[in-house]
């Protein structure tokens, strides 16, 4: 099957489907990538999307949650108690929720940059 292009890609994997058909799945359980994949064969595994996704989780997750908490200390003042009921578990929320899309965009970029893993025996 022929590479799709770069955002086609990055869609499918945020949608957590395989870059390469778009059809099947690319993640099981929560982070294990699926491979090959039950539609087209493609192999996924063979992409190194290990600590790309959690970095970019906790800067996108850095970016939402710390200017809101800094906007909520300046304006309102609440206890810290209150801060904490907040902010503790929206970070969790969203570095939990963000994470296989990040990591399933993350495959995406890398099928279609063709960076692969220098020894196949990694997965």
């Amino acid at each position: 099957m022929a590479q799709s292009n770069l955002l086609t890609g990055l869609l499918r994997g945020f949608a957590e489907r395989c870059p390469n058909c778009g059809k099947g799945a690319l993640l099981h359980r929560y982070l294990k990538v699926t491979s090959p994949c039950p539609v087209c064969g493609h192999d996924n595994a063979q992409y190194p999307s290990d600590d790309a996704p959690p970095y970019f989780t906790i800067l996108i997750v850095g970016h939402i949650v710390i200017p809101a908490m800094l906007i909520l200390q300046r304006e309102q003042n609440p206890p810290t108690w209150v801060m904490s009921a907040i902010f503790l578990p929206l970070t969790l929320f969203l570095a939990v929720g963000l994470l296989r899309p990040i990591k399933g965009g993350t495959v995406g970029l890398m099928l279609r940059l063709n960076m692969l893993k220098s020894d196949p025996t990694d997965a």
